[in-house]
Protein backbone atom coordinates (compact mmCIF):
# COMPACT_ATOMS: atom_id res chain seq x y z
CA UNK A 1 0.00 0.00 0.00
CA UNK A 2 1.43 3.46 -0.80
CA UNK A 3 2.63 5.48 2.11
CA UNK A 4 0.07 9.03 2.66
CA UNK A 5 1.91 11.64 0.62
CA UNK A 6 4.01 9.48 -1.54
CA UNK A 7 4.52 9.52 -5.53
CA UNK A 8 2.39 6.83 -6.20
CA UNK A 9 -0.77 8.62 -4.44
CA UNK A 10 0.56 11.62 -6.99
CA UNK A 11 1.68 13.60 -3.71
CA UNK A 12 -2.25 13.72 -2.25
CA UNK A 13 -3.40 12.76 1.28
CA UNK A 14 -5.95 10.66 1.16
CA UNK A 15 -9.62 10.97 3.85
CA UNK A 16 -8.62 7.58 5.22
CA UNK A 17 -5.34 8.74 6.23
CA UNK A 18 -6.42 12.49 7.60
CA UNK A 19 -9.56 10.31 9.82
CA UNK A 20 -6.96 7.76 10.87
CA UNK A 21 -4.10 11.19 11.62
CA UNK A 22 -6.66 13.34 13.59
CA UNK A 23 -6.88 13.17 17.48
CA UNK A 24 -8.69 15.18 20.32
CA UNK A 25 -5.32 17.26 20.41
CA UNK A 26 -5.54 18.14 16.62
CA UNK A 27 -6.46 22.03 15.84
CA UNK A 28 -5.96 22.38 12.29
CA UNK A 29 -5.17 21.18 8.36
CA UNK A 30 -3.36 22.85 6.44
CA UNK A 31 -3.80 22.57 2.94
CA UNK A 32 -1.45 24.04 0.11
CA UNK A 33 -3.05 23.27 -3.37
CA UNK A 34 -1.43 23.62 -5.96
CA UNK A 35 1.47 22.41 -3.47
CA UNK A 36 5.06 23.63 -2.44
CA UNK A 37 7.21 21.57 -3.02
CA UNK A 38 5.51 18.73 -5.30
CA UNK A 39 3.18 20.91 -7.27
CA UNK A 40 -0.24 18.62 -7.20
CA UNK A 41 -2.72 20.39 -7.11
CA UNK A 42 -6.32 18.96 -5.80
CA UNK A 43 -9.50 18.83 -7.80
CA UNK A 44 -13.15 19.78 -6.94
CA UNK A 45 -13.55 15.70 -6.27
CA UNK A 46 -10.35 14.97 -4.81
CA UNK A 47 -10.75 17.63 -2.34
CA UNK A 48 -14.21 16.83 -1.23
CA UNK A 49 -13.27 14.13 0.78
CA UNK A 50 -10.99 15.98 2.75
CA UNK A 51 -13.56 18.15 3.69
CA UNK A 52 -15.89 16.04 4.38
CA UNK A 53 -13.51 14.40 6.86
CA UNK A 54 -12.84 17.89 8.34
CA UNK A 55 -17.20 18.93 8.70
CA UNK A 56 -17.22 15.39 11.07
CA UNK A 57 -14.51 17.06 13.25
CA UNK A 58 -15.77 19.75 14.74
CA UNK A 59 -12.47 21.06 16.75
CA UNK A 60 -10.75 20.76 13.47
CA UNK A 61 -9.95 24.44 11.65
CA UNK A 62 -8.91 24.01 8.37
CA UNK A 63 -5.66 26.72 6.72
CA UNK A 64 -6.18 26.81 3.30
CA UNK A 65 -3.09 29.19 1.43
CA UNK A 66 -3.91 29.21 -2.03
CA UNK A 67 -0.60 31.00 -3.00
CA UNK A 68 -0.32 29.57 -6.06
CA UNK A 69 -3.83 29.77 -7.31
CA UNK A 70 -2.74 31.22 -10.89
CA UNK A 71 -0.21 28.66 -11.45
CA UNK A 72 -2.24 25.85 -12.55
CA UNK A 73 -1.57 23.77 -16.01
CA UNK A 74 -2.57 21.92 -18.89
CA UNK A 75 -5.92 23.84 -18.34
CA UNK A 76 -6.76 22.68 -14.69
CA UNK A 77 -9.36 25.05 -12.66
CA UNK A 78 -8.16 26.52 -9.31
CA UNK A 79 -10.67 25.01 -6.77
CA UNK A 80 -10.10 26.41 -2.75
CA UNK A 81 -12.42 25.08 0.05
CA UNK A 82 -14.44 27.99 1.38
CA UNK A 83 -15.65 27.82 -2.06
CA UNK A 84 -16.42 24.00 -2.27
CA UNK A 85 -18.03 23.54 1.24
CA UNK A 86 -19.32 27.01 2.55
CA UNK A 87 -20.38 25.07 5.77
CA UNK A 88 -16.81 25.15 6.62
CA UNK A 89 -16.17 28.90 6.07
CA UNK A 90 -16.98 29.66 10.07
CA UNK A 91 -13.82 27.85 10.78
CA UNK A 92 -11.64 28.13 7.66
CA UNK A 93 -8.65 30.51 7.17
CA UNK A 94 -8.19 31.42 3.30
CA UNK A 95 -4.36 33.01 3.04
CA UNK A 96 -2.63 34.27 -0.17
CA UNK A 97 -0.59 36.66 -1.31
CA UNK A 98 1.40 38.54 -4.29
CA UNK A 99 4.65 36.65 -4.35
CA UNK A 100 4.04 33.71 -6.51
CA UNK A 101 1.90 34.67 -9.13
CA UNK A 102 2.71 38.36 -9.44
CA UNK A 103 6.94 37.91 -8.48
CA UNK A 104 6.48 39.94 -6.05
CA UNK A 105 8.43 38.26 -3.00
CA UNK A 106 10.05 41.32 -1.78
CA UNK A 107 7.14 43.55 -1.61
CA UNK A 108 6.53 41.38 1.39
CA UNK A 109 2.48 41.39 1.58
CA UNK A 110 0.37 38.56 2.23
CA UNK A 111 -3.31 38.30 2.80
CA UNK A 112 -5.95 36.49 4.58
CA UNK A 113 -9.78 35.56 5.27
CA UNK A 114 -11.73 33.63 7.54
CA UNK A 115 -14.10 34.26 10.53
CA UNK A 116 -14.01 37.95 12.08
CA UNK A 117 -12.64 36.80 15.39
CA UNK A 118 -10.02 34.68 13.95
CA UNK A 119 -8.76 37.61 11.69
CA UNK A 120 -9.58 40.30 14.81
CA UNK A 121 -6.79 37.88 16.74
CA UNK A 122 -4.41 37.06 14.33
CA UNK A 123 -4.00 41.50 14.25
CA UNK A 124 -3.38 41.25 17.82
CA UNK A 125 -0.30 38.91 17.39
CA UNK A 126 1.31 40.53 14.33
CA UNK A 127 0.77 43.85 15.82
CA UNK A 128 3.10 42.86 18.54
CA UNK A 129 5.68 40.88 16.62
CA UNK A 130 6.21 42.33 13.13
CA UNK A 131 5.42 45.62 11.53
CA UNK A 132 2.46 46.53 9.40
CA UNK A 133 2.90 46.44 5.45
CA UNK A 134 4.22 49.82 4.14
CA UNK A 135 1.33 51.74 2.36
CA UNK A 136 3.48 51.41 -0.70
CA UNK A 137 3.13 47.45 -0.45
CA UNK A 138 -0.57 47.82 -0.32
CA UNK A 139 -1.04 50.51 -3.04
CA UNK A 140 1.32 47.71 -5.66
CA UNK A 141 -0.74 44.82 -4.05
CA UNK A 142 -4.11 46.69 -5.57
CA UNK A 143 -2.73 47.00 -8.73
CA UNK A 144 -1.61 43.58 -9.26
CA UNK A 145 -5.12 42.15 -8.15
CA UNK A 146 -7.06 44.36 -10.06
CA UNK A 147 -4.96 45.18 -12.99
CA UNK A 148 -4.52 43.25 -16.65
CA UNK A 149 -4.27 39.73 -15.97
CA UNK A 150 -2.74 39.11 -19.16
CA UNK A 151 1.45 38.98 -18.08
CA UNK A 152 0.11 36.17 -15.13
CA UNK A 153 -1.73 34.40 -17.85
CA UNK A 154 1.62 34.66 -19.87
CA UNK A 155 4.25 33.39 -17.08
CA UNK A 156 1.93 30.35 -16.85
CA UNK A 157 2.24 29.67 -20.49
CA UNK A 158 5.83 30.25 -19.85
CA UNK A 159 6.36 28.05 -16.83
CA UNK A 160 4.40 25.25 -18.15
CA UNK A 161 6.14 24.81 -21.05
CA UNK A 162 9.29 24.98 -18.98
CA UNK A 163 7.62 22.35 -16.74
CA UNK A 164 7.39 19.88 -19.98
CA UNK A 165 11.16 20.21 -20.43
CA UNK A 166 12.50 19.81 -17.46
CA UNK A 167 10.43 17.01 -16.54
CA UNK A 168 11.28 14.90 -19.60
CA UNK A 169 15.19 15.79 -19.03
CA UNK A 170 15.20 14.43 -15.46
CA UNK A 171 13.27 11.68 -16.87
CA UNK A 172 16.40 11.03 -19.10
CA UNK A 173 18.80 11.07 -16.76
CA UNK A 174 19.82 7.39 -15.03
CA UNK A 175 18.34 7.16 -11.54
CA UNK A 176 15.96 9.87 -11.86
CA UNK A 177 12.39 9.69 -11.94
CA UNK A 178 10.00 12.71 -12.24
CA UNK A 179 6.13 12.94 -12.15
CA UNK A 180 4.18 16.10 -13.83
CA UNK A 181 3.06 18.49 -11.70
CA UNK A 182 0.19 20.31 -12.27
CA UNK A 183 0.99 24.03 -10.66
CA UNK A 184 2.87 26.33 -8.77
CA UNK A 185 6.82 26.52 -10.54
CA UNK A 186 8.79 23.11 -9.02
CA UNK A 187 9.41 19.87 -10.09
CA UNK A 188 9.60 17.09 -7.06
CA UNK A 189 11.75 14.52 -8.66
CA UNK A 190 13.38 10.73 -6.95
CA UNK A 191 16.73 10.51 -6.73
CA UNK A 192 16.21 7.06 -5.75
CA UNK A 193 18.02 5.32 -8.20
CA UNK A 194 21.40 7.43 -7.54
CA UNK A 195 21.47 6.62 -3.46
CA UNK A 196 24.69 4.09 -2.50
CA UNK A 197 26.02 5.01 -6.08
CA UNK A 198 29.60 6.99 -6.62
CA UNK A 199 29.97 10.18 -8.36
CA UNK A 200 32.47 10.78 -10.44
CA UNK A 201 35.00 12.23 -8.53
CA UNK A 202 34.57 9.79 -5.98
CA UNK A 203 31.54 11.59 -3.91
CA UNK A 204 29.14 8.39 -2.29
CA UNK A 205 25.47 9.55 -2.93
CA UNK A 206 24.46 7.99 0.16
CA UNK A 207 21.34 9.79 0.41
CA UNK A 208 18.83 13.10 -1.19
CA UNK A 209 21.15 15.51 0.86
CA UNK A 210 23.84 14.56 -0.52
CA UNK A 211 22.71 14.13 -3.73
CA UNK A 212 21.73 17.97 -3.42
CA UNK A 213 25.29 19.16 -1.89
CA UNK A 214 26.82 17.00 -5.06
CA UNK A 215 24.72 19.75 -7.16
CA UNK A 216 25.51 22.62 -5.24
CA UNK A 217 29.34 22.41 -4.94
CA UNK A 218 30.47 20.17 -8.28
CA UNK A 219 27.41 22.01 -10.77
CA UNK A 220 27.08 25.24 -9.47
CA UNK A 221 22.56 24.13 -9.25
CA UNK A 222 20.83 24.90 -6.15
CA UNK A 223 17.81 22.04 -5.72
CA UNK A 224 16.45 21.57 -2.32
CA UNK A 225 16.29 17.70 -0.76
CA UNK A 226 12.90 16.60 -0.08
CA UNK A 227 13.74 15.21 3.61
CA UNK A 228 13.82 18.96 4.05
CA UNK A 229 9.94 18.64 3.58
CA UNK A 230 9.87 15.31 5.54
CA UNK A 231 10.05 13.17 2.20
CA UNK A 232 13.22 11.57 1.13
CA UNK A 233 14.90 10.62 -1.33
CA UNK A 234 12.97 13.28 -3.69
CA UNK A 235 14.70 17.05 -4.34
CA UNK A 236 12.66 20.27 -5.25
CA UNK A 237 14.18 21.89 -8.44
CA UNK A 238 12.48 25.77 -9.37
CA UNK A 239 11.72 26.00 -12.77
CA UNK A 240 11.26 29.66 -12.40
CA UNK A 241 14.97 30.31 -13.07
CA UNK A 242 17.21 32.76 -15.21
CA UNK A 243 17.58 32.31 -18.47
CA UNK A 244 21.59 31.79 -18.17
CA UNK A 245 21.60 29.20 -15.66
CA UNK A 246 18.49 27.67 -17.07
CA UNK A 247 20.71 25.54 -20.00
CA UNK A 248 23.21 24.43 -17.09
CA UNK A 249 20.75 22.92 -15.08
CA UNK A 250 19.34 20.81 -18.08
CA UNK A 251 22.62 19.90 -18.82
CA UNK A 252 23.47 18.07 -16.13
CA UNK A 253 24.27 14.35 -15.79
CA UNK A 254 23.12 12.02 -13.43
CA UNK A 255 25.85 10.65 -11.35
Amino acid sequence: MPKPYSQDLRFRIRAADLEAAITPRSRWLLLNSPSNPSGAAYSDVELRPLLEVVKRHPHIWLMVDDIYEHLLYDGRKFVTAAQLEPSLRSRTLTINGVSKAYAMTGWRLGFGGGPAELIAAMAVVQSQSTSNPSSVSQAAAVAALTGPQDVVIGRCQAFQKRRDLVVSRLNAMNGITCRIPEGAFYTFASCEGLIGKKAPDGLRIDSDSAFCRYLLERCDVAVVPGSCFGLGPFFRASIRVRRSNFGRWMNIASV
